[in-house]
Order: structure tokens, then sequence, then C-alpha cells
């Protein structure tokens, strides 16, 4: 089935061009029928009817029987074939990756969370990236046979378009979705962590009736997705969304993009982090203090438990960070006027602890009549949003790729 398909999709015949179109209608709509694919795609039913026969023969699409309805003719229902093929996603983080397989028709069949890995600039860790996928893929079984394409998120700037990473594993000039396709035996593409958390909350989260939407990725580093019209919106080079990267504040904190007073050096996961260690060793006391004055180390996910264990050092600064982020979300509001803005990534594990802070600026410095159209929340799938984002992508790219 993998190689029909893709041998099918990459013509360039009419035909070809219709069954992408009923692909991407039945994945973002779920199942339909022919009357109803006929009036959405603009088609005429004896067309309809025809192609929607040649994909159940081809197995790709099924009959799920007749529409119950209150008298008249019964019209079938049809869509896609769960079985037909498979896609996996992987969302990479600083000390583990989150790994997900789902089917044809974007139902999740399997979500492993929290693998160990260690996130590392070095081959040995492109290598361990690669023994975790390949083993993942193996324990499939037959399903590993369908596999139709893997997407991998990485943080910083990713061109999905061109398989490049400039961010990770940037050791030769090929792209890196193309190394990776090589390693695994799969078709790869790569996309940015931020714009896969915002694919995935769209498909599958709080943002599934919206078509304008801007997803905060609150963090390690700050990034933001944006979806105009129901579609992503990459830029010219697929870079768009470095909103951490904007500079805001005259400091001399050295960033890691390498320029000073970014908005990222003081309203992120890292800037939490970083001002925590400096209040500690100032002398100011935390549940987490006893801990530090063994000489032990933490990490940011124990200062977001702090926080949610009313820690009042580690509520402050969370607060303080939504507020200095928030002044920037609300020139976003004021920009893109979007019909709903989602907080995610690992701080808006605090919830109302940040989202206030970052609901009251937006209030004081956007302007009125651009945020009342705005709902701001927190994420659904938190921690899940990048790997179904990943999946959900990787579905989507088959179609694009096969253009």
């Amino acid at each position: 089935m993998n190689g029909k398909l893709l041998s099918e999709l990459e013509k360039g015949s009419k035909n070809a061009q219709i069954k992408k179109r009923i692909i991407n209608y039945y994945i973002e709509n779920g199942d339909a029928t022919i009357a109803d694919l006929s009036k959405e795609l603009d088609l005429s039913v004896p067309t309809t009817t025809k192609i929607i026969g040649e994909m159940t023969d081809d197995g790709f699409v099924i009959d799920y029987g007749k529409m119950e309805t209150s008298g008249g003719r019964k019209p079938f229902i049809y869509g896609l074939n769960p079985a037909s093929g498979y896609f996996v996603g992987v969302d990479i983080r600083r000390t583990f990756l989150n790994i997900g397989l789902i089917n044809f028709k974007g139902e999740v069949m399997e979500l492993r969370m929290n693998v160990p890995y260690l996130f590392e600039n070095t081959p040995a860790a492109l290598d361990e990236l690669c023994s975790i996928v390949s083993s993942f893929i193996a324990e499939q079984g037959k399903k590993s046979d369908n596999i139709l394409n893997i997407t991998i998120n990485f943080s910083g700037r990713v061109n999905s378009e061109t398989g490049y990473c400039y961010s990770a594993f940037y050791f030769e000039e090929r792209p890196l979705s193309e190394i990776l396709s090589d390693r695994l035996g799969y078709m790869v593409s790569v996309e940015n962590d931020t714009r896969a958390m915002t694919f995935g909350e769209f498909m599958c989260g709080i943002a599934r009736e919206e078509r304008n939407i801007i997803f905060v990725n609150i963090s390690w580093g700050v990034g933001i997705g944006i979806i105009i019209d129901g579609k992503v919106y990459y830029g010219e080079s697929g870079y768009s969304g470095e909103f951490g990267h904007v500079s805001v504040f005259d400091n001399e904190i050295l960033c890691h993009c390498g320029k000073k007073g970014c908005l990222e050096t003081e309203a992120s996961g890292s800037a939490v982090y970083r001002i925590f260690m400096e209040r500690y060793k100032n002398g100011e006391n935390s549940i987490l203090s006893k801990e530090l004055d063994k000489g032990k180390t933490i990490n940011l996910g124990e200062i977001i438990n702090a926080v949610n264990n009313e820690d009042i050092l580690s509520i402050e600064i969370i607060e303080e960070v939504g507020d200095k982020i928030g002044k920037y979300i609300a020139g976003l509001i004021n920009i893109f006027n979007p019909g709903m803005l989602v907080i995610g990534g690992s701080l808006a594990a605090t919830g109302d602890y940040i989202a206030l802070p970052i609901k009251s600026a937006i209030r004081k410095y956007s302007l009125n009549l651009v945020n009342k159209d705005s709902r701001i929340v927190i994420s659904k799938l938190k921690e899940k949003a990048g790997v179904i984002g990943a999946c959900m992508l990787a579905g989507k790219k088959l179609i694009e790729l096969s253009r």
C-alpha cells in the first residue's frame, strides 16, 4: 500500500490532484457522503463517485455504511481506511523526546512520552536519535511496513520545505531530512517545534474550530506559531515565529542567538531558571532551598512544580515573566487580530499563575477594539501538542511533498 499510495500521489494527473484534495478533506473534517464531498470540493457527483470508487478499490477509502436519516434514501458514508498508512511524529526536548504513531485517519495508535534523550548538537546525539526512532518503529510490527512519513521537530531555524535545520545536526551540506531518511529508511521531514505544537492544537486541541490562531510556546525559549485562514504560516524561508529574538530589553544578557536584549533573556523558561537561581543565591527562600543547600542541581520542571505547590518565590518569578511577555504578546494581537491566542509550552503548566498576568498585560497594552476578538486560552494538549502536531504534519506533508 505504501508504494502504491506514493506513486499515485506523485502523478500530475487531474485525478491525482482530486485524490489529494479528498484525502485532505477527510483528514481535516472526517467521514462524509459523496454529496457532501461534491459540494465542499466543488466537484460533480459523477466525478466524485468515480474517484471514491477508485480509492475504495485501492484500499485508501472505506465504505462506512449508510447514514441514519429520518426518511428517504439513506446515503453511504465514506472515509479514510485507517490501516492504509501510518505516520510517525517525534518531538525533541532538551532532556527527553516524545514519539507517537497515528493511522491514516489521524487516530493516535501509540504515544510515548518522556523517552530519555539528551539533546546535544553532536554526531553521537544524532546516532542516539536514529536508534530510538528505529527501535520504536521496529516494535510496531506489521504497521512498520506501511509507515508513509516521519516528521521530527527541532527548535530554532528549520526550513521544512528544503529539509534544512540550522540549529541541530548541521554537520554536512545535505538537508537533515535527507540524512535522516537515509539513516531510518523512510521518508522524513523536519519541522520547527512551535509550528508543530500550533498545528497539533489546531487539528486536535482547543483551536479546532478556529481559523486565525497565534500559539505562544513559552518553554526554555520562546517562539510563536501562526495560522492564518486555516493555513500554517511559514514565511518566505520557513523561519517565521522567532518571537523570542525580538530585541526589546536594554540589558547585557547574552542570548544564545549571540545578541543582547532578546525577549527570551527576561521572559522565558531559561529566564525563570536564571532569575530563580539569582534570587536563591541572594538569600531568598523557596521549598526548593533544602535541595539546593545540599548542593543538588534543580531543573526548570522542578520550579514549575514549585509554582503549582504554591511556592511564593517561584510564583513571583512566573508572574513577573508573564507580565513581561504579555506586554509583547499584546503587540502580536494588534498586528494579527487572531480569533484565539493559545499559551503553550513548559510554562503553560503553571496555568493561571502565568495566564492571568499575560491577560492583564494584553488588556493594558493592546487596542481594545482588537483584543476583544481574541480568546486567550491555555493549550489543551499541553505537553502532547508537539508530538501530536508532528504526527499530523507527517500526513499533511506527504500530500504537499507529492505535488
